[in-house]
């Protein structure tokens, strides 16, 4: 009776398809990291040409972005004293506009000014009252000074009907320079008054300052808001009260229109009265 053939026996292998997926993830892996390292890894040497280069052209100076210790340090003072520089540039020219605006509004007030004390002098030559008025440009105000006789009787502060056509000519012409304040002064001489009407020179002055003011403010365009009467009684003469002559100066109106720029190291002056 024949055998039966024994079945041949196989060995078992392990099932290897999951290393290609493997290596090919492994190989993606490592180029990945290729690339990085390669985009982390700059040229230094070129990259810090090429930003000496560029703060040659903006600055004019060395290159800021040395990676030294030591020249990160010299740099960080350089920015400093840079931005420092600039602010105090920046500075400078600010106060140089505002020089150069505030020379511009003085130069257009002494114009003004001159052409005002022009037409004054024009005024008081056209009537002859030369020896009654004077007017003088100085470095901060343009005065009008008028004789007491020519607005007041002897002791009195009523400004007289025949001088209102005085005052009245004077705020027609102030009216065409609006923006200045103006101070209307009453002075005395240094002889006392003492009646009904007036116990001191304080009083007369003070009466004489802010009647003439009243006439002038008559003229509706003239801003009350910008003038002021101001009593100075015998306190502030011109002339020697010892002769007639002195006293009659002293005894006066003054109006002062008041410059907006004034500078006390500049005088700015023309001639000083009226000519004949």
């Amino acid at each position: 009776m024949a055998k039966k053939a024994r079945p041949e026996h196989h060995e078992e292998h392990a099932d290897e398809s999951w290393l290609l997926p493997y290596s090919d993830l492994m190989t993606l892996l490592l180029a990945l990291f290729i690339v990085l390292y390669a985009m982390s890894s700059a040229n230094v040497s070129k990259f810090e040409a090429m930003a000496e280069a560029f703060d040659s052209v903006f600055h004019g100076g060395k290159g800021i972005m040395d990676h030294t210790s030591t020249n990160q340090d010299n740099n960080s003072q350089d920015g400093a004293k840079s931005v420092e520089e600039m602010a105090e540039q920046a500075a400078v020219k600010k106060k140089d506009t505002a020089d150069e605006t505030l020379a511009k509004l003085k130069q257009k007030e002494q114009q003004e000014l001159t052409k005002l004390k022009k037409q004054l002098d024009s005024y008081i030559n056209k009537n002859g009252l030369t020896s009654q008025l004077e007017t003088n440009l100085n470095q901060s105000q343009l005065q009008i000074t008028i004789s007491d006789k020519a607005l007041f009787a002897s002791g009195e502060a009523t400004v007289k009907p025949s001088s209102r056509t005085l005052a009245a000519s004077i705020a027609n012409i102030l009216k065409n320079f609006p923006g200045y304040n103006i101070q209307v002064i009453g002075h005395t001489d240094n002889v006392p008054i003492y009646n009904s009407s007036f116990k001191s020179n304080w009083d007369l002055s003070s009466s004489r300052a802010n009647n003439f003011m009243q006439v002038l403010l008559k003229n509706p365009n003239l801003d009350p808001v910008r003038f002021t009467s101001i009593a100075a009684s015998e306190y502030h003469p011109i002339a020697s009260n010892a002769t007639e002559a002195g006293r009659a100066q002293n005894r006066r109106v003054e109006v002062s229109i008041i410059r907006n720029y004034q500078d006390a190291t500049n005088t700015i002056s023309t001639s000083n009265t009226t000519s004949p």
